[in-house]
């Protein structure tokens, strides 16, 4: 008896979550929500300006898709941010992921879409106003955080086995000065340094001039820019960047497709902390991010997991180093 009531109790429990789910995924304007957080973390603030209501009401449903597990919170510093959940292990995972998935096939308003955009821009635009008021205090700036030297040899070891292999391109990704340009152009035929900010690819331009590196071309753009459509290489390193990127899932789709079959990026970033000051002092759109919200946009862009290198720092700040590899063409396949 005491075994069949406790699996009453069970499953009566799961009841009142079912319902709230349910409720909370029956309404047109959270379902719009929900579409909009689907690789993408905002405040409750700028969610209130995508679709034009008041703060306390745009609080009120997300408070409703937080209790029905749709939506959890992440903490900046003094900002909150809302995102999918992706997936908690709990009972009601399978359908929570079914709906987003019948989601992700609906078109959002054109205004909802024009508001995401103006979102966006204006994020990407204050990185980039801080990177060209602050290019010749860059290293200091980053050595309070984490200088090249502490990544610089776990980068280029992580590197090695892809040239090796018979890799010969690289494309570094906001370079910052320049160090890790000058120590690839001598293992890889071609090396390309692409950055958004003129002043800091002036910046490594003339560490590169000073160091007499002749095969590494320098582009002035973003990873979704016309300049580097036509990017084709066979590994990329992204270094202490994707925390003053305005969309973070969106640049490594955008990785992706620079990729050959085959391929292989090195990404170099912080673990999720809460020393909110670097917003100021550094220019830093986000707080790190955890290694699994990491790990599950570089999936949904493509990329297949590989060797994972964590260091903790003295000043409190955690780095992970992690390698994804983009699987090679049918073809590549057979033939192997």
């Amino acid at each position: 008896m005491s075994s069949l009531a406790s699996n009453d109790d069970q499953d009566q429990a799961g009841i009142p979550y079912l319902s709230a789910l349910c409720k909370a995924a029956g309404d047109e304007l959270r379902l719009q929500i929900l579409r909009v957080l689907q690789r993408d973390a905002f405040g409750v603030l700028e969610l209130a300006q995508m679709f034009a209501i008041r703060q306390p009401a745009m609080s009120h449903h997300l408070k409703v898709l937080a209790k029905a597990g749709l939506v959890v919170t992440r903490k900046e510093g003094t900002f909150i941010f809302y995102r999918r959940n992706i997936n908690d292990g709990s009972e009601l995972a399978l359908l929570r992921e079914q709906i987003f998935t019948q989601l992700d096939t609906c078109d959002l308003p054109s205004k909802v879409l024009a508001e995401v955009v103006r979102i966006h821009e204006r994020r990407a635009a204050t990185s980039k106003i801080f990177f060209g008021k602050n290019a010749e205090g860059f290293r200091q700036q980053q050595d309070l955080i984490a200088s090249y030297s502490l990544y610089g040899d776990a980068v280029l070891e992580l590197l090695e086995p892809e040239r090796q292999k018979g890799a010969t391109s690289v494309l570094e990704i906001g370079p910052g000065e320049g160090e890790l340009l000058v120590a690839l152009a001598p293992r890889f035929e071609q090396v390309i340094a692409l950055d958004n900010a003129s002043a800091m690819l002036e910046r490594a331009k003339a560490l590169v001039g000073v160091k007499s590196c002749t095969n590494i071309r320098f582009i002035l753009g973003d990873t979704a820019s016309k300049a580097a459509a036509k990017i084709s290489v066979d590994c990329t390193t992204l270094n202490m960047v994707l925390h003053h990127v305005a969309t973070p899932a969106a640049m490594l789709k955008d990785i992706y497709q620079l990729l050959k079959p085959g391929g292989t990026l090195v990404v170099t970033e912080l673990c999720q902390h809460d020393q909110d000051w670097v917003r100021d002092t550094c220019g830093d759109l986000w707080l790190g991010f955890c290694p699994e919200e990491l790990g599950i946009w570089a999936q949904e862009s493509g990329f297949k997991e590989g060797e994972s290198v964590y260091m903790a720092q003295r000043n409190g700040f955690k780095v992970q180093l992690r390698k994804f590899h983009k699987e090679a063409s049918t073809l590549q396949n057979r033939q192997q």
